[in-house]
């Protein structure tokens, strides 16, 4: 009789799998020296992102012995749920665990993947950066090569000053550099195809027997997400939040976390009416994550890494497949 499924195996080695179990205890061990509390949050949330660009997966609670249905989503990161940790009092915390991102999957996504993500009190986005490449070094040979502001690589690359250009010449190095059928575009839009395409691929590049960290910080303004704006040395309304780019490849997201309610509310509608703009479902956005601000959130920063990537990095492999014990395929 022929066998039902013939991938019923594992799509990564025992090799990679005992790696991977000695890298989760290796960063428990780290966070516990440094006194850093682990957290569990919840997976099913009645709120859900309101990023443009990341969908939550949602699904119904049906309460037995009624008709009622209750929408709840898949956490995209835990963020959210920490934050109101940290507005309660719980000093520095981490989690390490699965979080879940719809329509993500290729050689570099899975929709479920392992994030860490973890808050440091009374630091800014600069000091968190000395804590990723201290657990970065403790975990694997790793080395911090550069630290480079947003705008001193636009102008490398490119010649120009991404805050102050304007969107013709963006569009004008938009078709010199990477399509020329492109137009019309939102400015962020032309600015993250610059960096993704021409910019990206050459950071931190060039590691033989370690990995070498590039870190780019102090965005646009308007890419602050859930980050502070700052004005830097040059008197420039920045983003104060970092990215870690190995090989290449983004592993790591920090801010210097925003901790006004009234203007975190501001900007979550912002982002449900470009999502209603650009056709994407408009999810509902965590108010007691916006309550916990408005009661008094500690200045502190945060950075989520994701912990597939970084595995993938160390196995010195493309594909995601490669270091978890079933991807997608074979779920």
């Amino acid at each position: 009789m022929p066998e039902l499924y013939s991938d019923w195996k594992p799509s990564a080695s025992f090799a990679e799998l005992r790696r991977r179990g000695e890298l989760l205890r290796e960063i428990r061990n780290y966070f516990h020296a440094e006194r850093v509390l682990e957290v569990e949050t919840p997976m099913l949330s009645s709120a859900a992102t309101v990023d443009p660009h990341i969908d939550s997966f949602k699904t119904d609670f049906c309460p037995i012995g009624t008709q009622n249905r209750q929408s709840m989503y898949l956490h995209t990161s835990p963020e959210f749920p920490m934050k109101r940790l940290l507005a309660a009092g719980s000093g520095d915390i981490y989690y390490l665990g699965r979080v879940f991102r719809n329509g993500e999957v290729g050689g570099h996504h899975n929709p479920e993947f392992t994030l860490l993500e973890w808050y440091r009190l009374g630091s800014d986005h600069h000091a968190l950066m000395d804590d990723v490449s201290a657990l970065l070094a403790a975990l694997t040979d790793f080395l911090e090569v550069e630290r480079y502001s947003y705008q001193q690589l636009f102008e490398q690359y490119f010649s120009i000053n991404p805050h102050t250009v304007s969107d013709h010449e963006l569009e004008y190095l938009i078709h010199d550099k990477v399509d020329v059928s492109l137009q019309s575009l939102a400015r962020n839009d032309y600015l993250d195809l610059l960096f993704s395409t021409v910019i990206e691929p050459e950071l931190g590049v060039g590691g033989d027997d370690r990995l070498e960290g590039v870190y780019v910080y102090d965005f646009p303004a308007s890419m602050s997400a859930l980050s502070r704006i700052i004005t830097n040395g040059n008197g420039q309304q920045v983003a104060a939040r970092f990215e870690l780019f190995i090989n290449g490849i983004e592993l790591a997201n920090g801010y210097h976390e925003l901790a006004d309610g009234e203007e975190q509310d501001e900007r979550f509608m912002n982002h449900q009416a470009v999502r209603k703009a650009l056709g994407n479902p408009v999810y509902p956005y965590d108010q007691r994550m916006v309550s916990s601000l408005k009661s008094g959130f500690p200045d502190c920063a945060g950075v989520a890494m994701g912990l597939d990537r970084l595995h993938m990095l160390m196995a010195q492999t493309k594909q995601i497949a490669d270091v978890l014990a079933f991807d997608f395929a074979r779920a």
